[in-house]
């Protein structure tokens, strides 16, 4: 009677872990499907669509709602499509995002002075975060040795 029970717990815990794995797959095509809509519809209303075809179409979607969730989620409280979100408040936050990643792109039409505002915006990021002496890692203690920094 044991091993009955036992069997059935072990094929039971399988088919939780295969419908996981399962949810997971359609939450990543969902995702990326997503993506590539809110990315099409950014790049109507900043008419970049000409340029743009569906690969930078699905990447300024998902990035567009990494920048929305990092600037406009703690504003609205509204989660973004990056955190298996889907509903119209979470499109929106996303969308937003996106117009304001393709904006700034926008206004740095060559690869390289967005590169160079990338650069600047991750060495000022870099900066805020390892200044603090209460920051004890190997990365900030290397950043805090540079002569120009002290």
């Amino acid at each position: 009677m044991c091993s009955l029970y036992d069997e059935f717990m072990i094929r039971a815990d399988a088919r939780v872990q295969f419908m996981y794995q399962e949810k997971n797959m359609i939450d990543f095509i969902l995702w990326i499907i997503v993506g590539g809509f809110v990315g099409w519809v950014a790049s109507i209303i900043m008419k970049t669509n000409n340029r743009q075809g569906l690969i930078a179409d699905i990447i300024v979607g998902i990035v567009g709602a990494f920048i929305g969730g990092y600037f406009l989620s703690p504003l609205f409280n509204i989660s973004t499509i990056n955190e298996s979100n889907y509903s119209i408040s979470a499109l929106l936050v996303s969308l937003g995002g996106a117009i304001i990643l393709l904006a700034v792109s926008k206004l740095f039409r060559n690869i390289g002075g967005f590169l160079v505002i990338v650069v600047i915006a991750l060495l000022v990021y870099i900066y805020a975060s390892c200044w603090s002496m209460a920051s004890t890692s190997a990365f900030c203690t290397g950043i805090r040795a540079f002569p120009f920094l002290q």
